[in-house]
């Protein structure tokens, strides 16, 4: 209830600005851009003031994980450095086995900039959100099993808000969204109390690792995809190499998936990713 308590304040302050940009602006992008912006603006402030309210945090930020440091930092590093190689690794096996044909190697600057800076603040927004916010009020009432399995299946749900028909035609990237979910929370508990490298001040854990491996996805996915990098063989039945061209909606995807995901319960098991105990 307190997620849904929360979710209608932002709303409430959102829709009035959101609503004129939408009557007003002819460019569906830009109402997009404009309208998110705003919404994730209206998050940043009433998050706040959520925190001190509803739970008496003064330090909200830090206790879903957004803090300033050198290991949430490195962290970030190594998350965009996974997320990006994972896919760029995917898209060499499905070119190895003739899936893809590689058009040029080097995409053009711009495009692996503006990919970049595109990916964080995706990165940044949902895992927030989700390995944030939506994490944080879950945990307080729930075990940890039952809050990684909620947080997952909310975020991939969220994701999924189409209509019958899509659903069906488009249904592996469900699992595709749930094995990427788990990955996420895991990298997040990697991070956590009692793990060596914990931060007292974000007990719950880190959200550099999520962010970086999130925006890491999305990166190699723009370069890739933006950049006009590959061609698919027609062949090919798009079940193998991605629903929709999305690596990650493919049979071929879901395995890797599914390994980054064991690779980060594995880590969150040990307790680090740059450190061993």
């Amino acid at each position: 209830m307190r997620i849904i308590a929360f979710l209608l304040l932002v709303l409430g302050v959102w829709l009035p600005f959101a609503v004129p940009i939408a009557l007003l602006v002819r460019d569906a992008n830009q109402v997009t851009i404009f309208t998110m912006s705003l919404m994730l603006v209206a998050f940043l402030l009433l998050i706040r003031v959520w925190g001190r309210r509803v739970h008496g945090e003064r330090h909200t930020f830090q206790t879903y994980g957004l803090v300033f440091g050198r290991w949430n930092g490195l962290e970030l590093l190594l998350g965009l450095a996974i997320g990006l190689v994972s896919l760029l690794l995917l898209f060499w096996v499905q070119s190895s086995l003739g899936w893809v044909a590689w058009q040029k190697l080097s995409p053009p600057p711009r495009i692996v900039l503006e990919g970049g800076i595109m990916a964080l603040g995706v990165g940044f927004a949902e895992e927030l959100v989700f390995r944030g916010w939506i994490y944080d009020e879950l945990r307080r009432d729930y075990s940890p099993k039952t809050v990684l399995w909620g947080n997952v299946l909310t975020f991939a749900c969220l994701h999924f808000i189409k209509s019958p028909a899509e659903i069906v035609r488009t249904f592996p990237q469900f699992p595709g969204l749930v094995l990427l979910g788990l990955a996420l929370v895991w990298a997040k508990r990697s991070t956590a109390v009692p793990h060596l490298t914990a931060d007292p001040r974000c007990p719950q854990g880190r959200l550099g690792l999520s962010i970086g491996l999130h925006a890491g996805l999305v990166w190699g996915y723009y370069i890739v995809n933006v950049g006009n990098l590959i061609r698919y063989a027609d062949r090919i039945p798009q079940l193998l190499t991605g629903i929709d061209r999305n690596p990650l909606a493919g049979i071929i995807g879901l395995l890797f998936l599914c390994g980054l995901a064991r690779l980060m319960a594995w880590r969150s098991q040990r307790g680090g990713f740059l450190v061993d105990r």
